[in-house]
């Protein structure tokens, strides 16, 4: 009977000698010592063996007899099967899935597959695999997809690899805890070696954790994402993670240069554009939100700059302290009193802070009860709180961080881009705005705002909504996939293949596959073996219908679709 499994050649079922049979070198866990099979054992002393073994043909590998199958999967069934074979003075024969020979990528797969299944293979086991498949020529996608992993969770894997070995043997016997593991993947081997010595010293104390990180980067480990400036203008080293998730600064000292630079930056921009005062905080100074209120720029808003010790930097546009919120208030509200001076009313308060509680909760409760039936003022009114804030109500645009001057302007550059500004400058006309700041969130007081809107019509006021819901639209979530595919946004219209894009494609798998969209497959054939710069040009050569090449109209990337696709 012949029977055929995804990433495995054809097999034959047979029954095939116990003495026949040896442990494949191809197996995970072959030099490994006897496993515990007295689990197996009652059901094999009374049934045999039931489900076959997964065997190759073999020349006398691992035995005497020159007709030899080395065992791929189905190790602990074969030392079970050959305990009873002791206690009974028997050679049984064996059910067995016999595999072609000589593919021993497919070996190792079905050897890993079977003890993923288990759920008792560690990780370093699962990396010394993955190393033996990616020499056979298997692609880290490939492996991902026949074991059902994350590519992100193979490269993790591989990434032991930078490991000594004797931290990944400590690894392997739980000596050391995972994030430690992840951590010293960052490390140099001369770094690796130090620490392998301070784990060695009783007397010495190894760091762990995020203890170890501050150990390595001399006591602080600075995200590359935290950076306020472009990161192709940085000079100094950026160690990359290799778990895949990001980078960080390898001196923190130049890195505090830099950022401490973009944030002085970051403070003139904001008082030419007539901000009275931006407070930058001192590094790892919190900004208590509780304390403040949002403020409008005309009524003497601050711009406070908070920067956490890991450099992180978040900008809060717009806010007073609480009791200069209140001051600011009170003077709007009250007015001169005639024929009272200033002295005479700060003597003798109108209204004590009990009675002042009494009145402001009472105003609330009955003007939130004539709210519940108005929607044309609730509408008004959220759309005015989004703008304006208040001190329930935090709201902020999307700063668009571009990370780069080449994204920035290709952003800048972009249809899309030029059509929001200009509705923005329309939404400021209708608001009667000014043009001081960029963003219409948060340049405005809330009350102002909503008596405006109190003399717009619907349709008006709902465009001023899209307008704000669509500054507010956080990038990179997996939001925009979805509003995407449900407004059935096509960016043919609205992007175009620039230098940027270019200059950033580095996988050379992706742009031959790239290359096959554009040209067919026989141009991206005939270009296999072409370097990264050609095939990228010839891309250009079919877009733009130039050096002999038919020009493609409305050719979109996969990942800029909604739903996005990947390439591999």
């Amino acid at each position: 009977m012949a029977l055929t499994t995804k990433g495995v050649s054809a097999m034959h079922l047979t029954h095939i000698p116990l003495d026949h049979l040896a442990v494949a070198t191809t197996n995970m866990r072959h030099q490994r010592r006897a496993p515990d099979v007295s689990d197996l054992l009652p059901s094999v002393r009374a049934r045999g063996i039931l489900v076959p073994l997964l065997v190759r043909p073999t020349t006398g590998e691992g035995t005497d007899t020159n007709e030899a199958y080395g065992i791929v999967a189905g190790r602990r069934r074969y030392f079970a099967a050959s305990i009873v074979a002791a206690e009974t003075g028997t050679t049984p024969d064996l059910p067995c899935a016999v595999m072609e020979p000589g593919d021993d990528a497919d070996a190792l797969e079905a050897s890993l597959i079977e003890n993923l299944a288990r759920r008792d293979v560690d990780e370093m086991t699962q990396y010394e695999t993955f190393v033996k498949l990616v020499k056979q020529g298997r692609e880290v996608a490939e492996i991902a997809a026949t074991f059902g992993l994350t590519e992100t969770a193979v490269k993790q894997r591989l990434a032991l690899g930078n490991l000594l070995p004797k931290i990944r043997e400590a690894y392997r016997r739980d000596e050391i805890e995972a994030d430690t593991v992840r951590h010293l993947t960052l490390a140099s081997k001369a770094q690796q070696k130090e620490w392998l010595t301070l784990l060695e010293d009783p007397e010495a104390f190894a760091p762990r954790g995020q203890q170890l990180k501050a150990w390595l980067f001399g006591g602080q480990s600075i995200a590359a994402s935290a950076a306020l400036f472009p990161l192709d203008t940085y000079p100094g080293q950026i160690v990359a993670d290799l778990f895949g998730e990001g980078g960080y600064f390898a001196d923190s000292e130049l890195f505090w240069q830099h950022q401490k630079a973009a944030v002085a930056a970051r403070r003139d921009a904001y008082l030419a554009k007539g901000w009275a005062e931006v407070v930058v905080l001192e590094p790892g100074q919190s900004f208590h939100l509780w304390d403040h209120e949002k403020t409008a720029k005309r009524k003497g808003g601050r711009v406070y700059i908070q920067i956490s010790a890991r450099g992180e930097v978040a900008i809060h546009e717009g806010y007073l302290s609480r009791q200069e919120a209140q001051k600011v208030r009170r003077k709007t509200m009250d007015g001169p009193e005639q024929g009272v001076s200033a002295e005479a009313r700060a003597v003798r308060p109108e209204r004590t802070a009990r009675l002042q509680t009494y009145l402001d909760l009472h105003r609330h409760a009955a003007v939130r009860k004539y709210l519940l039936d108005d929607t044309y003022v609730a509408l008004r009114l959220m759309v005015a709180h989004a703008i304006g804030g208040s001190p329930l109500w935090q709201v902020a645009p999307e700063p668009q961080r571009a990370g780069g001057n080449n994204i920035a302007q290709s952003l800048a550059a972009s249809p899309a881009e030029a059509g929001y500004r200009a509705r923005r400058t329309e939404i400021r006309s209708l608001l009667g705005l000014s043009e001081e700041t960029e963003a219409i969130t948060g340049d405005g007081d809330t009350e102002t705002v909503f008596v405006a809107l109190l003399t717009l019509t619907d349709a008006e006021v709902l465009r001023v909504m899209a307008f704000v819901m669509a500054e507010t639209l956080a990038v990179g979530t997996p939001l925009i996939d979805t509003m995407g595919a449900h407004l059935a946004v096509d960016l043919r219209t609205l992007w175009q293949p620039d230098d940027a894009f270019f200059d950033m494609l580095r996988d050379k798998r992706v742009v031959t596959a790239m290359l096959a969209e554009v040209a067919g497959d026989t141009v991206a054939q005939g270009n296999q073996a072409a370097t990264l710069a050609v095939q990228k040009q010839v891309i250009r050569d079919c877009l733009a219908g130039s050096n002999g090449r038919d020009k493609v109209e409305g050719w979109l990337p996969r990942w800029l679709e909604f739903p996005g696709r990947g390439y591999l």
